[in-house]
């Protein structure tokens, strides 16, 4: 009886032991393809690690780690950190792997960075590149895209357009036309 036992006992064990990977993988998130962005707050900057933390709106911190290749919006990697002050408004493009977020680009909202429009989708031209909005006023404004924001930003706001769905669109005027870097739906 103590021999069957003992074997029903590693066989169960054995069963858990295999089927924890499969469960492991099923609590972790899904690869991420192409960049994320979070919009949020400069809480700390530390220039000397190529790190910065940002506060997101929920109150959680990210720490995003700073390559030769971060893009700031106004600036290269040295200006950037002068520029990203504690209390700074941003929006990070990020790619994750490891558990390690890395920036791919910084946009500074505010004074000297993006603007913001608040506004009614009309139409999202992802191929095209464009984003056009209706203002509180009447007028239709047709925007740029960047090249990360027709790639990877506001998926959400694709499914809703036809809806008109509420957006606010961080912009910056540049060779005279007004480039989105950033938007989201305004809830």
């Amino acid at each position: 009886m103590h021999r069957r036992l003992s074997g029903a006992l590693t066989l169960a064990v054995a069963v858990q032991l295999l089927g924890l990977p499969a469960l492991r993988a099923a609590q972790e998130p899904p690869p991420v393809r192409g960049t994320v962005a979070l919009e949020g707050t400069v809480d700390k900057v530390y220039a000397a690690a190529n790190t910065v933390v940002v506060k997101a709106a929920d109150g959680v911190e990210h720490l995003f780690h700073f390559t030769e290749r971060t893009v700031v919006h106004g600036g290269d990697t040295e200006e950037a950190f002068n520029g990203l002050a504690e209390g700074r408004r941003v929006v990070v493009h990020y790619g994750a792997e490891g558990g390690e977020k890395t920036a791919v680009e910084v946009d500074r909202i505010g004074e000297d960075g993006l603007k913001a429009m608040e506004g009614v989708v009309t139409r999202v031209d992802r191929e095209g590149k464009t984003l056009s909005i209706r203002l509180a006023d009447g007028s239709t404004e047709t925007l740029q895209l960047s090249e990360r924001a027709a790639i990877d930003v506001g998926k959400d706001v694709d499914q809703t357009a036809a809806s008109g769905a509420s957006v606010i669109v961080y912009y910056a005027d540049e060779a005279g036309h007004r480039t989105a870097h950033y938007f989201k739906k305004v809830l």
